[in-house]
C-alpha cells in the first residue's frame, strides 16, 4: 500500500466533524437505533463528499455511532422498550412489534427483553376498539362479519385464542381490561 491509499481510507477531520454534527442533528430530532443512525450517516456522507471511499464511509458511520454511544444518545434497549409500549397502546401484537424492531436493526435479545412485559390480550382489545370489532361492534354479527373480524386479528399477528377471547368479551370486560392495562 502506498501512503496515498492509506490516507484516503482515513476520514479527514472535516469529515469527522461533519459526522459528529450530523449524528447530533439526527438524534436531537428523534430517537434512532444504531442501524438507523449508521445507515443515515452512510447515505448522507455519500451525497455530501464526492469521491468518498467505502472505508471512509464505514469509518465515518462507525465514528458517529461511537460518538452517540459515548454521549448516551443512542440506546437500542431503551428504543425497543419505548417503541414496544407505544405500539402496544396502538393495538399492535407482540409479533408485529418484534418484526418492526428487527427491521430497524434492534438485536434479538433487546427485542425479547422489551416484549417480556407486553400483553397481547391488552393490545388485541385496543385493536378491537380501534376497528369496532368484538365487544365494540356497532353492527349486527353475521358469519361474514365474524370471519372478517377473526381474520383481521390473525393478519395483525394475534393468535386465534387471543382473537377469540376479545371477540367473545363483553363491552364492560373489554373496557375494564383497557383501563387496567394502561401503560
Amino acid at each position: 500500500m502506498t501512503d496515498e491509499t492509506v490516507s484516503s481510507d482515513i476520514p479527514t477531520p472535516r469529515m469527522l466533524s461533519w459526522a459528529r454534527n450530523s449524528a447530533i442533528y439526527r438524534l436531537e430530532r428523534r430517537m434512532m437505533t444504531e442501524k438507523q443512525l449508521y445507515d443515515a450517516i452512510t447515505r448522507k456522507a455519500k451525497e455530501k463528499f464526492e469521491d468518498i471511499g467505502a472505508a471512509q464511509l464505514k469509518a465515518l458511520a462507525d465514528f458517529a455511532v461511537r460518538f452517540a454511544y459515548d454521549n448516551k444518545a443512542l440506546d437500542d434497549g431503551a428504543y425497543a422498550e419505548i417503541s414496544t409500549r407505544s405500539q402496544l397502546r396502538g393495538g399492535k401484537s407482540k409479533r408485529a412489534i418484534a418484526g418492526k424492531l428487527a427491521a430497524k436493526g434492534v438485536a434479538g435479545d433487546k427485542v425479547e427483553a422489551a416484549l417480556e412485559q407486553a400483553d397481547d390480550l391488552y393490545a388485541a382489545t385496543i385493536f378491537a376498539r380501534k376497528r369496532a370489532f368484538g365487544p365494540f361492534r356497532r353492527v349486527e354479527l353475521d358469519e361474514k362479519r365474524k370471519a372478517k373480524e377473526l381474520s383481521a386479528f390473525a393478519r395483525n399477528g394475534f393468535s386465534f385464542d387471543i382473537g377469540r377471547k376479545v371477540f367473545d368479551m363483553s363491552f364492560e370486560d373489554a373496557e375494564e381490561l383497557i383501563l387496567a392495562g394502561r401503560l
